[in-house]
Protein backbone atom coordinates (compact mmCIF):
# COMPACT_ATOMS: atom_id res chain seq x y z
CA UNK A 1 0.00 0.00 0.00
CA UNK A 2 1.31 3.45 -0.89
CA UNK A 3 1.19 6.02 1.92
CA UNK A 4 2.30 9.61 2.37
CA UNK A 5 4.28 11.13 5.23
CA UNK A 6 1.02 11.64 7.15
CA UNK A 7 -2.14 9.54 7.07
CA UNK A 8 -5.46 9.08 8.84
CA UNK A 9 -5.68 5.74 10.59
CA UNK A 10 -7.88 4.05 13.20
CA UNK A 11 -7.29 2.08 16.39
CA UNK A 12 -10.47 -0.03 16.57
CA UNK A 13 -9.46 -1.79 19.82
CA UNK A 14 -9.70 1.60 21.56
CA UNK A 15 -12.72 2.88 19.66
CA UNK A 16 -10.63 5.55 17.93
CA UNK A 17 -12.09 5.81 14.40
CA UNK A 18 -9.68 8.47 13.13
CA UNK A 19 -6.34 9.74 14.32
CA UNK A 20 -3.82 11.54 12.13
CA UNK A 21 -0.42 9.89 12.24
CA UNK A 22 2.98 11.08 11.09
CA UNK A 23 5.01 8.41 9.35
CA UNK A 24 8.36 8.24 11.15
CA UNK A 25 10.84 5.70 9.81
CA UNK A 26 13.36 7.03 12.33
CA UNK A 27 11.20 5.59 15.11
CA UNK A 28 11.27 1.84 15.68
CA UNK A 29 7.95 1.62 17.58
CA UNK A 30 4.72 3.51 17.09
CA UNK A 31 3.79 6.18 19.63
CA UNK A 32 0.32 7.20 20.80
CA UNK A 33 -0.55 10.36 22.70
CA UNK A 34 -1.82 9.31 26.13
CA UNK A 35 -2.40 11.29 29.32
CA UNK A 36 -3.34 10.43 32.88
CA UNK A 37 -1.58 7.07 32.74
CA UNK A 38 -2.46 4.88 35.72
CA UNK A 39 -0.80 1.45 35.93
CA UNK A 40 -2.54 -1.37 37.83
CA UNK A 41 -2.42 -5.14 38.11
CA UNK A 42 -5.24 -7.43 36.98
CA UNK A 43 -4.92 -11.20 37.31
CA UNK A 44 -1.21 -10.80 37.99
CA UNK A 45 -0.54 -8.84 34.80
CA UNK A 46 0.37 -5.17 34.46
CA UNK A 47 -2.25 -3.00 32.74
CA UNK A 48 -2.48 0.74 32.13
CA UNK A 49 -5.50 3.01 32.13
CA UNK A 50 -5.10 6.18 30.03
CA UNK A 51 -6.94 8.98 28.24
CA UNK A 52 -6.58 9.89 24.57
CA UNK A 53 -7.56 13.21 23.01
CA UNK A 54 -7.28 11.96 19.42
CA UNK A 55 -7.63 15.26 17.58
CA UNK A 56 -4.73 17.70 17.72
CA UNK A 57 -5.48 21.07 19.35
CA UNK A 58 -8.86 19.80 20.57
CA UNK A 59 -10.07 18.47 23.89
CA UNK A 60 -13.57 18.07 22.44
CA UNK A 61 -13.37 14.27 22.26
CA UNK A 62 -11.85 12.21 25.02
CA UNK A 63 -11.54 8.44 24.99
CA UNK A 64 -10.73 6.42 28.08
CA UNK A 65 -8.71 3.29 27.32
CA UNK A 66 -7.31 0.30 29.20
CA UNK A 67 -4.72 -2.15 27.89
CA UNK A 68 -2.38 -4.86 29.06
CA UNK A 69 1.24 -3.70 29.17
CA UNK A 70 3.43 -6.02 27.09
CA UNK A 71 6.69 -4.23 27.86
CA UNK A 72 8.30 -1.19 29.45
CA UNK A 73 11.02 0.37 27.33
CA UNK A 74 13.46 3.22 27.60
CA UNK A 75 13.23 5.26 24.40
CA UNK A 76 14.76 8.48 23.16
CA UNK A 77 12.04 11.14 22.96
CA UNK A 78 11.87 13.91 20.38
CA UNK A 79 13.87 16.20 22.69
CA UNK A 80 16.75 13.70 22.78
CA UNK A 81 16.07 12.61 26.36
CA UNK A 82 15.62 9.03 27.54
CA UNK A 83 12.11 8.25 28.73
CA UNK A 84 10.57 5.09 30.21
CA UNK A 85 7.32 4.13 28.45
CA UNK A 86 4.62 1.50 28.65
CA UNK A 87 4.19 -0.54 25.45
CA UNK A 88 0.82 -2.05 24.53
CA UNK A 89 -0.62 -4.03 21.61
CA UNK A 90 -3.31 -2.67 19.33
CA UNK A 91 -4.79 -3.16 15.90
CA UNK A 92 -4.18 -0.47 13.30
CA UNK A 93 -6.41 0.20 10.34
CA UNK A 94 -4.78 2.18 7.55
CA UNK A 95 -6.57 2.43 4.25
CA UNK A 96 -8.15 -0.96 3.56
CA UNK A 97 -5.69 -2.92 5.72
CA UNK A 98 -5.75 -3.87 9.41
CA UNK A 99 -2.87 -5.44 11.37
CA UNK A 100 -1.42 -5.64 14.88
CA UNK A 101 1.13 -3.11 16.12
CA UNK A 102 3.00 -2.17 19.27
CA UNK A 103 2.37 1.30 20.69
CA UNK A 104 4.41 3.16 23.27
CA UNK A 105 2.40 5.63 25.33
CA UNK A 106 3.48 9.19 26.12
CA UNK A 107 2.04 12.67 26.40
CA UNK A 108 2.38 14.32 22.98
CA UNK A 109 0.41 17.51 23.77
CA UNK A 110 3.10 19.87 22.45
CA UNK A 111 3.66 17.77 19.30
CA UNK A 112 1.98 18.30 15.94
CA UNK A 113 0.71 14.71 15.68
CA UNK A 114 -1.12 12.53 18.20
CA UNK A 115 0.49 9.42 16.77
CA UNK A 116 3.69 8.32 15.08
CA UNK A 117 3.82 5.22 12.90
CA UNK A 118 7.27 3.67 13.28
CA UNK A 119 9.15 1.45 10.89
CA UNK A 120 8.39 -1.89 12.61
CA UNK A 121 4.65 -1.39 12.10
CA UNK A 122 5.04 -0.31 8.48
CA UNK A 123 7.41 -2.95 7.14
CA UNK A 124 5.76 -5.52 4.90
CA UNK A 125 2.63 -3.34 4.74
CA UNK A 126 3.49 -0.12 2.95
CA UNK A 127 5.71 1.97 0.73
CA UNK A 128 6.13 5.63 1.69
CA UNK A 129 6.11 8.56 -0.72
CA UNK A 130 7.59 11.37 1.41
CA UNK A 131 6.34 13.98 -1.05
CA UNK A 132 2.66 13.12 -0.51
CA UNK A 133 0.17 13.37 2.34
CA UNK A 134 -3.11 11.58 3.07
CA UNK A 135 -2.90 9.21 0.10
CA UNK A 136 -5.28 6.81 1.88
CA UNK A 137 -7.96 9.48 2.26
CA UNK A 138 -8.74 12.90 3.69
CA UNK A 139 -11.24 13.70 6.43
CA UNK A 140 -12.95 17.04 6.87
CA UNK A 141 -13.79 18.46 10.31
CA UNK A 142 -17.48 17.64 9.82
CA UNK A 143 -16.62 13.99 9.00
CA UNK A 144 -14.36 13.70 12.06
CA UNK A 145 -17.08 15.09 14.30
CA UNK A 146 -19.61 12.60 12.92
CA UNK A 147 -17.20 9.68 13.37
CA UNK A 148 -16.54 10.51 16.99
CA UNK A 149 -20.16 11.30 17.84
CA UNK A 150 -21.09 7.77 16.73
CA UNK A 151 -18.55 6.03 18.96
CA UNK A 152 -20.09 5.28 22.34
CA UNK A 153 -16.85 5.35 24.35
CA UNK A 154 -15.88 8.83 23.27
CA UNK A 155 -16.99 11.51 25.69
CA UNK A 156 -18.03 14.80 24.17
CA UNK A 157 -16.86 18.03 25.82
CA UNK A 158 -18.31 21.08 23.98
Amino acid sequence: MLIGWQEWCALPKFDLPAIKAKIDTGAKTCVLHASDLHPFHRHGKLHVHFIVHPLQRSKKFETTCTAEVIDERTVMNSGGHKERRYVILSTLTLGEMTWDIELSLTNRDPMAFRMLLGRDALKNHSVIDPGKILIQGKLKARELHALYMHHHKANYHP
